[in-house]
This record gives C-alpha cells, sequence and structure tokens, in this order.
C-alpha cells in the first residue's frame, strides 16, 4: 500500500502532467475529456486522475458538466475579466514592492534581457526562436515580481491563474508578432524601476497589463 508521502508524489505528478499538456494544447479550453483519456495522456493510474479531479475542479481549471462529463475551462470574457483583475491586484503590490527590495543586479538582469531582445527586433530578427525566448523573459519578469513578495498563498494563487493567463494569451493574444511593442512596455515598468519609483512603475504595470487585457476582450 501506498504511503502518504507516496501518494502525494502522484497526485503533483498528476497535476503537473495535467497542466504540462493544457499548455502544451494538447487538451483544449472547452473539450470535453473523460478519465480515461487523462490516463492516457498522463501516463498515470485512474486513481490518481481521480484524486486529481476536485484540485483541478477548486482552481476552475476543469468542471463537471452533468450527462456530459469533464470540461476544459473555456475561454470566455468572464474568464478574461476575472484573470486579468486578480493578475492586477497581485501584480501592483508585487512591483512596488520590488522597486524596493530587488538588488541591482537582479534589476540590471532584467533590463539587459529585455534590451537585447529589443535591440534584435530592431536589427530585423523575427525568428520563432526569438520569440519563444522573448515569451519565457515575458513571464520571467512578472514571475520575479510576484517572487519578491516571498508570501506562498499568493504565490499559489498567482501560479493558478497564470496558467489561466497563459491558456488566454495562447487563445487571444500571443506575442508572436508583437515582441516589440511587449518589450518597450516591459522596460518602461524596468527603467521606473531602476530608479526606485514605485510610483511610476506601478502606472507602467497597470497601463501594460491593462493594454493586455483590452486586446484579449476587443479579439
Amino acid at each position: 500500500m501506498d504511503g502518504p508521502g507516496e501518494q502525494t508524489t502522484l497526485r503533483e505528478k498528476a497535476y503537473e502532467s495535467f497542466t504540462r499538456h493544457l499548455l502544451a494544447r494538447d487538451v483544449r479550453p472547452g473539450q470535453f475529456i473523460s478519465q480515461r483519456r487523462l490516463v492516457e495522456l498522463t501516463g498515470l493510474t485512474l486513481g490518481a486522475i481521480r484524486e486529481l479531479i476536485p484540485r483541478l475542479e477548486a482552481e476552475g481549471l476543469i468542471k463537471t458538466v452533468p450527462q456530459r462529463g469533464l470540461q476544459i475551462a473555456h475561454i470566455d470574457l468572464d474568464l478574461i475579466r476575472e484573470a486579468f483583475q486578480l493578475r492586477l491586484f497581485l501584480e501592483k503590490e508585487a512591483v512596488a514592492l520590488f522597486t524596493y527590495s530587488a538588488s541591482d543586479e537582479t534589476i540590471a538582469k532584467l533590463l539587459k534581457d529585455h534590451r537585447d531582445i529589443a535591440d534584435a527586433i530592431r536589427a530585423g530578427d523575427s525568428s520563432q526562436e526569438l520569440e519563444l525566448h522573448a515569451q519565457s523573459v515575458d513571464w520571467g519578469m512578472h514571475d520575479a515580481f510576484i517572487d519578491a513578495l516571498c508570501n506562498t498563498i499568493i504565490s499559489n494563487a498567482y501560479r493558478v491563474n497564470s496558467i489561466k493567463m497563459r491558456l488566454i494569451s495562447q487563445d487571444r493574444f500571443r506575442i508572436n508578432g508583437h515582441v516589440g511593442p511587449v518589450m518597450e512596455e516591459h522596460l518602461k515598468v524596468l527603467e521606473a524601476i531602476e530608479r526606485r519609483s514605485a510610483e511610476e512603475a506601478v502606472t507602467a504595470l497597470v497601463a501594460h497589463i491593462g493594454g493586455a487585457r483590452d486586446r484579449a476582450l476587443k479579439m
């Protein structure tokens, strides 16, 4: 019989496998999926999948539809508004604290990463590799703000919301073709942080997140 630690490990493996396949679009928002399909997808046991489902339902990543089965969360206007609203509430406080607490080296690294991408765009680089790197740098900056809070409750809430944000991004607004503008918006935030101006950093961040929300809603 599996011990408590082993059961926890299986649950975490099931969760990580599901979210990885979700973000890889192996399953799509709004799709109906059976427990047996989840077993095939994750390579885990039916028991592990059955233990996983309540967590996914609680996080709003999946729901049980009577007489139809399990449905992956679909992207609608309510999800977009709510996900962006939560993101804004959390990141405004996070970026203000980050402005005061981040080391000069951390800020310099973020600025260099963004400026290198911006320079590559201006030099005519429109490769998929650059877009993928830019997306990683994009998420990395926002994650860094939240990590600086050192608050497990906030980090967990943000992690779940981040999965929804990435689904929205894939469905409504991918960075593809928009790398330059996104990097410039980020640089306004980071340059305000470099000046240690929390007010300017928050203002720039609100404009950046608000612009992304408006684009997603319009589409």
